[in-house]
């Protein structure tokens, strides 16, 4: 009995990806949280905080309902059955003889599989959190959240990465990703926004951060959990897991640098949030190329990434005029879409044995970027046939926190 468990588990692995999986939870719970809290006005902190960690919540149920099995469950090109609805044909007891694994990692536990993944889906919802503040319903947020968790974040998770995906069988590359996460939240966030309208005064008055320094530490817990992000997707404690935290670490420092020397040309400052924000660029555009490039791929994707999603958030958001409150889109959605491309650009087949192709990567990334668009903007519309978007005027203008939650951030 013993000799079948350890021949369908590696400790080690299991080990290395245990500590995967709480380091990617680490970038929303607190990370994310602490990014967002500190640069919404002090009125609305505990409101964008309860956002996070409430949607944390609906993702991880959603994702034991139904997520889980459409994104990895078998099934088609498009989508996947429904076999693991519930997380059924779980083998949870570790001395039977028949322990149920996943066919995408079947050295692990599949319970450790599935809260891996689980760990992306709840970020990629809450991403999305950045584009609405200080103007959403919380339970409307709520009810977004599941719906679009389900519907919009599983399918495409599915044709990624599930062996059965039509992108992956194309064969698109998207290590830990670029497409998946940042681009399909990214475009999610801008569609929100623009339905939602800008918040009052946008354009005719300073939003003011509420703390810098919350922004600062949610930043620096984003980069460490990024580790886990990106090193973990080898789903193994080998040399290429090893590869791509370093090059993690390489692209975001590149793309804060970069941000920050853009940003004291054009502004005549180097600013706090521009290193950090650049930081995060750096970051989202080496997720898909992580573990498929080398380090000097890494440091090219993220000097490129600082200086394009600096770009996003400024000159592009101006462009755009819709009010993507802390520039999800711009950084997020952006800086995905320059990374998917140059996956194709800095790819090394010896690394992963698979070619890269420019042309498949911009197919994935369209595909992603337009199903997340017109999914999105159903849902919204959905929603809006039962009730409103936007809290009251009144609540608006004093802050959710008190609005919404009876409480607030001294």
């Amino acid at each position: 009995m013993d000799g079948v468990l350890f021949s369908a588990i590696d400790k080690a692995d299991t080990a290395w990806m245990l500590v995967a999986t709480a380091l990617v939870l680490l970038m929303t719970l607190p990370g994310l949280a602490l990014f967002y809290a500190g640069l919404v006005r002090r009125k609305n902190v505990v409101n964008t905080l309860c956002s996070v960690l409430a949607i944390a919540c609906v993702v991880t149920l959603t994702w034991f309902a139904l997520g889980y099995s459409l994104a990895f469950g078998g099934g088609s090109s498009w989508l996947g059955g429904l076999g693991r609805a519930g997380f059924a044909a779980f083998d949870y007891d570790l001395v039977r003889e028949h322990l149920t694994v996943s066919p995408l990692a079947p050295h692990l536990p599949e319970a450790l599989f599935a809260m891996f993944q689980l760990s992306f889906a709840i970020l990629t919802t809450a991403l999305v959190v950045g584009a609405v503040v200080e103007r959403m319903r919380f339970g409307v947020l709520l009810v977004f959240a599941a719906l679009w968790s389900v519907l919009v974040y599983a399918p495409v998770a599915h044709w990624v990465w599930a062996p059965t995906g039509w992108l992956h069988k194309m064969g698109a590359l998207d290590f830990a990703g670029g497409a998946v996460v940042h681009v399909n939240a990214g475009v999610a966030a801008l569609v929100v926004a623009a339905l939602l309208g800008p918040r009052r005064g946008f354009g005719q008055e300073p939003f003011e951060p509420h703390s810098l320094g919350w922004t600062a530490m949610g930043g620096a817990l984003l980069v460490i959990g990024w580790f886990g992000f990106n090193a973990g997707s080898a789903l193994t404690a080998d040399g290429r897991a090893a590869l791509a935290l370093l090059v993690t670490l390489v692209a975001a420092a590149a793309g804060g640098l970069a941000w920050l020397l853009v940003e004291w040309l054009v502004r005549g400052a180097p600013t706090l949030l521009g290193l950090v924000s650049g930081m995060v660029g750096g970051l989202v555009a080496v997720t898909p190329a992580a573990g498929f490039v080398q380090v000097s791929g890494g440091l090219w994707i993220g000097l490129v990434a600082g200086v394009v999603c600096f770009w996003g958030a400024t000159w592009l958001k101006r462009l755009l005029g819709v009010d993507d409150s802390l520039d999800v889109f711009g950084v997020h959605g952006v800086g995905g879409l320059v990374g998917s491309l140059l996956t194709a650009c800095f790819a090394v087949p010896a690394i992963s044995g698979q070619a890269a192709s420019l042309l498949n990567q911009a197919i994935a990334v369209l595909a992603v970027a337009g199903y997340s668009a017109v999914a999105t903007a159903l849902i919204m519309l959905g929603i809006r046939l039962v009730t409103r978007w936007r809290v009251a005027p009144e609540v608006e203008a004093h802050g959710l926190d008190l609005g919404v939650h009876l409480e607030r951030q001294h």
